[in-house]
């Protein structure tokens, strides 16, 4: 039997993971009161229990006996009962704006602001952060991009590292994006924008990624890159890191840094272990300011 326990912070998509596990045949039950975890354990355990698969929702809404949860755990691994902790994490500034939203309050925050209600609960929960075998942070992650992710992790049974990468295009006429960890800048690179046939089109158009690409330089470059890429992820998985931003910038983000955020995407999305996104933020906004 695999038993998940889903937690995590509070608008980070426990629920939405929830949904999802149980779609993929796994036995779901949310917000199970604490005291009854080692007895609902022992029961899934039983010869004659049916159930393979479950995942069970815990967090702060607890209450008071959310306290007593590592407890709980301890004795749950005592009985030779074993569980996986998927964790889901989402940046401070995405989890508040996802309360403001929805107009809901933070379960720790009362009616006071959600910021401290988000901080007393990272608090709270950081044992289970350090315990989790999957960690998963959804501040950029698309509702299917989740999917992908458990369905690889719960499902295929892949290794995950507990990374997920964003390789995003940008223009630097818009600013530099802020959550990003690694800038580089590709505006070195013979530009379409000055061809008349490619001016109108985008790094997604065979057209100019040909353009592009059939060029030394960027053959040198995408090298150092890809070799850049294999040093740098395995160290940032060692440390620890959940979240990693990738942006790719050229000066308007429609031609050159879509053309090498793409080629970037798809040579690390051969890998198995961590999860890959593309996002091309600028791409359209050429157009738009024209419009104007």
């Amino acid at each position: 039997m695999r038993f998940v326990i889903v937690t995590g912070m509070s608008g980070a998509g426990k629920s939405t993971a929830l949904k999802m596990l149980e779609d993929m045949g796994y036995f779901c039950v949310d917000n199970l009161p604490i005291p009854l975890m080692s007895k609902f354990a022992e029961m899934l355990t039983a010869q004659d229990s049916e159930i393979n698969n479950v995942a069970l929702g815990i967090d702060v809404r607890g209450g008071q006996a959310f306290t007593n949860l590592e407890k709980k755990l301890e004795e749950i691994k005592a009985h030779g009962i074993k569980y996986e902790i998927l964790f889901l994490d989402a940046k401070d500034n995405v989890l508040v704006k996802r309360y403001k939203e929805t107009r809901r309050q933070h379960p720790l925050g009362g009616e006071g602001r959600i910021d401290l209600g988000i901080a007393k609960e990272r608090e709270a929960i950081r044992f289970l952060k350090v315990q989790a075998k999957y960690i998963l942070d959804t501040s950029k992650m698309l509702t299917r991009e989740l999917k992908r992710e458990l369905t690889k992790i719960f499902v295929q049974g892949k290794t995950f590292k507990n990374l997920y990468i964003t390789v995003m295009s940008f223009g630097f006429k818009y600013g530099i994006p802020q959550d990003a960890d690694l800038v580089f800048d590709v505006r070195f690179l013979p530009n379409p924008y000055y061809i008349e046939e490619l001016k109108e089109k985008t790094g997604n158009d065979a057209p100019v990624r040909d353009y592009v690409m059939d060029n030394d330089r960027t053959r040198e470059f995408v090298e150092k890159l890809h070799d850049m890429m294999e040093f740098l992820i395995p160290n940032y998985i060692l440390e620890g890191k959940n979240q990693l931003v990738i942006a790719v910038g050229c000066t308007g983000g429609k031609h050159r840094s879509v053309t090498l955020a793409n080629e970037l995407y798809e040579f690390l999305n051969i890998k198995e272990n961590y999860g890959v996104r593309i996002e091309h933020r600028d791409i359209r906004k050429d157009a738009i300011t024209k419009a104007k």
